[in-house]
């Protein structure tokens, strides 16, 4: 893919818990992310570059419409990436042309104001946990509908749903809903090249090696598949009874722009395998 020509200055990341960077870091030392990742490979080619993150865990796609489009339009981004939709598709009552109605009011709102709009697609939970069966259907309706608004209004698309090693669970935290540090900085290197920026290729596509020791198989999976359940999902769905959720209370982490410091261990690609 050849280089992009465009600076960026003011990048504005709107979204949930992986805009956040849940699954990179910790609400003690700090979260980094896939947004946070992405900043620092554009600082390195855009000095000056100030970055904005108003991403906010639970939300679903109509709270980050309602409460993240009309702040992020006062910043004036050059670049916006807007990641939503996990939540919705995780609630009893899903309706995939009110979540994509959602995200295209939100492309249309900034492209609109002149910014490059930046998304992406979600893998089939399916092939990350077993127990997500039932929602394979609603992520392809949900990825047709996010594709069909990208193409009307020049939104770019990393289309993460199409290669296999989205779902290697080293790209994956325990929770099995939010990306390890490693998924992370594949999805801001997606990103990357799907703009086209310099420094980017498709290496976030490949494999990553072979596992040292084989994923279990016959009851062993089955009973990992058990303590899943018991550790994460039985939370969350404690929280949905009582009407709660992890961002209750909680504001964005980064809600102006503010410049970016490029650690000096940071490089282009992966840091860990």
């Amino acid at each position: 893919m050849p280089s992009s020509d465009a600076h960026y200055l003011r990048y504005v990341a709107l979204g949930d818990s992986q805009t956040e960077g849940l699954g990179d870091g910790d609400d003690t030392m700090g979260l980094r992310g896939f947004a946070d990742r992405l900043a620092e490979h554009l600082a390195q080619h855009n000095p000056g570059m100030q970055y904005a993150n108003l991403g906010v865990r639970g939300r679903l796609v109509r709270h980050v419409h309602t409460e993240q489009l009309a702040p992020a339009l006062v910043l004036r981004p050059d670049l916006a990436t807007v990641v939503a939709g996990v939540n919705d598709l995780l609630r009893p009552q899903f309706d995939a042309d009110e979540v994509a109605g959602h995200l295209e009011a939100m492309f249309v709102a900034l492209t609109a104001q002149g910014a490059r709009v930046a998304t992406l697609t979600f893998p089939d939970l399916t092939r990350i946990t077993p127990l997500a069966r039932p929602l394979s259907s609603r992520v392809t309706a949900l990825n047709e509908r996010i594709r069909r608004a990208a193409r009307r209004h020049g939104v770019a698309v990393a289309e993460t749903s199409h290669h296999p090693v989205v779902t290697d669970p080293r790209l994956w935290s325990p929770d099995r809903l939010h990306a390890s540090p490693l998924g992370h900085q594949r999805i801001a290197d997606a990103i990357a090249h799907t703009l086209a920026l310099p420094g980017s290729d498709d290496a976030w596509t490949h494999p990553l090696p072979p596992l040292a020791t084989p994923s279990p198989a016959g009851w062993k999976a089955a009973a990992a598949e058990l303590r899943w359940a018991a550790a994460f999902l039985g939370p969350w769905l404690s929280r949905r009874l009582r009407g709660r959720s992890t961002g209750d209370g909680r504001t964005a982490k980064r809600p102006q722009l503010l410049p970016v410091q490029v650690p000096s261990s940071t490089r282009h690609g992966e840091e860990h395998r």
